[in-house]
């Protein structure tokens, strides 16, 4: 299984586009997220969609129930496979957005997309969550948005690597786990990621999918750097 989904954070359709004609076969997946769908809109999902790739809608959606129900509602119109949202908005949002992708994919009768909880973003650590008047730690804060995420309906989380083992004891085997802060060897701690892991470490710990970007994208031969990932992660 090729776990691998690009970010394609770049700044026009057109830079994206190349990118995903270069990777296509080669990864199981593209995320798009503010910078690219701030400049380019649901255009550049379609874009994708219609050329049969899998798109991980990256807005994190965090606003009143109704408001990201619709918001999900409009994702599912672009062709998403997977959308996401902030746990930390509460079980009355993270519900309603479960209940939007049901009932607007039977509506539409396409597939369901996937819809995951942001727990805690990766280039947070401890003293960054004190300041916003978190007082559990990562792993406990982490482990209560994933539990509070699954009770809600929805069908997995976004948590850095290392967070994967307490949430898959904590949820169980079949809850969707996407794991950025993905950084081979040689980079680990040179970025604003504050807590990463290897490829092969992620998948050892029980990562489903494993968001990757400037590993690949920056890479001089980004095909060669996602198959040589995906060959280190087992697929």
């Amino acid at each position: 299984m090729n776990r691998i989904l690009v970010a394609l954070d770049v700044d026009s359709q057109a830079k994206a586009l190349a990118l995903a004609d270069t990777l296509r076969g080669s990864v199981a997946g593209y995320k798009i997220g503010k910078q690219l769908f701030t400049a380019e809109g649901p255009a550049i999902v379609r874009a994708l969609t219609e050329r049969g790739d899998r798109v991980f809608l990256d807005l994190k959606f965090h606003d009143i129930p109704n408001t990201v129900a619709g918001a999900v509602t409009s994702a599912i119109g672009t062709g998403a496979w997977m959308v996401n949202m902030h746990a930390s908005g509460g079980s009355a949002m993270m519900q309603a957005a479960a209940k939007a992708a049901t009932d607007t994919a039977g509506r539409l009768d396409v597939p369901r997309p996937l819809v995951i909880g942001v727990t805690v973003l990766t280039s947070m650590d401890e003293a960054a969550l004190a300041e916003v008047g978190t007082t559990r730690t990562v792993l406990e804060q982490v482990v209560h948005l994933a539990r509070l995420a699954q009770k809600a309906g929805l069908d997995g989380v976004v948590a850095s690597p290392l967070e994967i083992a307490a949430i898959r004891e904590a949820c169980g085997r079949d809850f969707v786990i996407v794991t950025p802060g993905i950084r081979p060897a040689a980079q680990q701690g040179t970025d604003d990621q504050a807590r990463t892991l290897t490829p092969t470490q992620a998948v050892k710990a029980g990562a489903t999918y494993l968001v990757v970007g400037r590993p690949i994208t920056g890479a001089a031969d980004p095909r060669a750097a996602a198959e040589a990932m995906a060959r280190e992660t087992g697929a």
